[in-house]
């Protein structure tokens, strides 16, 4: 379990050489993307569910072609992963929060999202709720998507492989702002993303199997292991609803163009996806 305290005992800087540094006595960590390599970290504990916050302050200014990645993820070719990123974008055009769900090394389940805020300004709180009847995904505490297990009807859900928390800052122009039209301009760089905060309520995996559930929660949260059974109650459905009715800019459900023989079977079971 992390506690924010300190990302020295937390997490390994992964690749970037100094680009990824841990800073303020290990308080804070920051990655930077210059023209020649971007930068990474990953937790040192695989979880098998949970509830991660992390607090982030993306890059500022002219961000475009940039993405930082911050997600859970198993490891080989039918990994599970749940994905938030974070697509830059040119001075004084707002960020996209795209998410996803892999299952089994499928994902094809994007919803992308503007905020209601900058990003850039100050430190917002982003955090993944995995138990095992849903995925919600938050934003200073409001959910902005919730994924349900279906796996009763046969549609994969992460449920048996340990994940680790990763973080990454990388060049993406190639896609990441208006489909690639918009290019990484070098002038602007180095590009730096900053963290604090990590917490990670979680069951810590040990040799693949789940164990030790932590039970310290971050002052925010109102109870103690409430992840496991979270749901969305009345208040909660009505802030999904705000959010996707003014802030959703792209649904895969939605996309009939994309999936001309019909839309996925999770879309037909439920109006939160």
């Amino acid at each position: 379990m992390a506690t924010g305290d300190n990302f020295y005992q937390d997490v390994d800087l992964t690749w970037g050489d100094y680009r990824a540094k841990i800073l303020d006595g290990g308080k804070s960590l920051s990655l930077t993307l210059d023209k020649t390599s971007g930068s990474g970290f990953r937790s040192k504990r695989e979880y098998l569910f949970g509830r991660i916050d992390m607090e982030l302050k993306l890059v500022s200014g002219d961000s475009a072609g940039t993405v930082t990645a911050y997600y859970l993820s198993s490891e080989g070719p039918y990994h599970d992963e749940i994905d938030f990123e974070f697509l830059g974008n040119s001075s004084g055009e707002p960020y996209i929060v795209h998410t996803n769900v892999y299952t089994q090394g499928k994902g094809n389940r994007e919803q992308q999202f503007y905020l209601w805020f900058d990003p850039t300004k100050k430190f917002h709180t982003y955090s993944i709720v995995w138990n095992p009847k849903r995925i919600i995904f938050l934003v200073d505490n409001i959910p902005i998507r919730e994924y349900n297990n279906e796996e009763a009807i046969g549609i994969p859900f992460p449920s048996k492989q340990p994940m680790r928390v990763y973080s990454s800052l990388w060049d993406a122009d190639q896609w990441a702002t208006r489909g690639g039209l918009v290019k990484t301009n070098w002038s602007n760089a180095p590009f730096t993303a900053y963290y604090r905060n990590f917490n990670a309520n979680a069951c810590v995996s040990s040799l693949g199997s789940s164990t030790n559930c932590g039970s310290k929660m971050s002052k925010s949260i109102p109870t103690n292991n409430g992840w496991q059974t979270q749901g969305l109650d009345a208040n909660g459905r009505r802030f999904l609803r705000w959010v996707q009715k003014y802030y959703m800019i792209y649904n895969y459900c939605a996309d009939l163009k994309r999936f001309p023989k019909g839309r996925p079977r999770e879309c037909r079971r439920s109006r939160f996806l």
